[in-house]
């Protein structure tokens, strides 16, 4: 066993004052924040929507799904604050296989972590420029926020990441909303644990400084489903667990209580074309509840431009090399269907 350090690279500082963020875009930037926000907490009667695919994996099918996003956008801007999902690194349950633009630009090519890191900066940055909307990443390494930390309006925790203290400890310092996915055996307690750490001021080392933070009011949960000890996947968007989430959400010391709903991953089966239903029944359960009323702020959908999903090297433009997605179509009907039922 060994460890070879093969080249430094570039500290984030350097890679974002390669690839600037415009001062215009700035100014944009703490507008659509506050909209953001304004969802989550509840202060605004609109739900916040994550969309877009399982694993950006292409820059030119990137754009071409968020330019088509950008004008969906402007028909339910008055119901739906939208977050174009652009998730440029993936976990991996055993650790092989497409890690995403960070680890390979090129999906076909080895690792090259140097171009990864300008291409995963490069390509948030376009998505901004080209559609005016700033982006949702999943903060799978901690260490590298620093890179994106400009770009962003929304930072998720996976469900292999949510009970890490490091990961705990670098959301509390966010500035924007961080969703903490329940784990993958589905513990809510883990999960709510997570996100009142979050909710913390803390005092950690990161990237070779002592930081001091203030704490994220802003994290919330996201539940994703869970993997049974069968080994079968459970959904827990359904009436009942909503319920019990509010709860044990409500029981406690929290600052703007939230839940997100996943559509995908264990709660859809990775069975994309299941979101649309999965949508609908948690919009029934939001008129029939008071109380999850109170805790829902909306969907994160898995969306492309194709339906499915295909092989790493596969050819067909804008169709998922990693879970299967709903795609465009059905993706632009439910949004609009969504909005229509709000």
């Amino acid at each position: 066993m060994s460890m070879n350090f093969k080249r430094k690279l570039p500290i984030p500082k350097e890679i974002r004052e390669e690839m600037p963020l415009s001062p215009d875009l700035v100014a944009t930037k703490e507008a659509f924040d506050a909209e953001v926000a304004d969802a989550l907490t509840g202060k605004s009667d609109k739900i916040l929507v994550v969309v877009g695919p399982c694993s950006a994996d292409r820059e030119d099918a990137v754009l071409e799904y968020v330019t088509r996003l950008a004008k969906l956008r402007e028909s339910v801007s008055d119901k739906i604050v939208i977050v174009p999902r652009v998730y440029t690194n993936k976990p991996r349950t055993k650790g092989t296989g497409y890690k995403g633009i960070l680890h390979n630009p090129d999906p076909t090519k080895p690792d090259d972590l140097l171009e990864g890191i300008k291409a995963l900066r490069h390509l948030h940055l376009r998505v901004v420029e080209e559609s005016g909307m700033f982006t949702a990443d999943e903060m799978l390494y901690p260490e590298n926020h620093q890179y994106l930390f400009d770009l962003l309006s929304y930072v998720a925790v996976g469900a292999r990441s949510t009970e890490n203290q490091g990961h705990r400890l670098v959301a509390s310092g966010v500035s924007v909303p961080v969703g903490m996915k329940n784990p993958t055996g589905g513990s809510l307690e883990v999960m709510l644990n997570s996100i009142y750490a979050a909710q913390q001021p803390q005092t950690f080392i990161y990237r070779n400084w002592e930081v001091e933070t203030s704490g994220n009011v802003l994290a919330h949960a996201v539940l994703r489903g869970r993997v049974g000890s069968d080994g079968r996947q459970h959904a827990n968007y359904h009436y009942e667990h909503l319920e019990h989430l509010a709860v044990a959400y409500n029981s406690k010391d929290f600052a703007n209580p939230a839940v997100i709903i996943d559509c995908n991953h264990d709660n859809s089966a990775k069975r994309p074309l299941e979101q649309m239903r999965i949508c609908n029944e948690v919009l029934d359960t939001v008129n029939r509840s008071k109380v999850v009323a109170g805790l829902f702020r909306g969907f994160m959908i898995e969306s492309y431009l194709e339906d499915g999903a295909q092989d790493v090297g596969g050819e067909e433009f804008g169709k998922s090399i990693t879970d299967p997605c709903l795609g465009w179509e059905k993706t632009s009907h439910l949004i609009l269907s969504l909005a229509d039922r709000l």
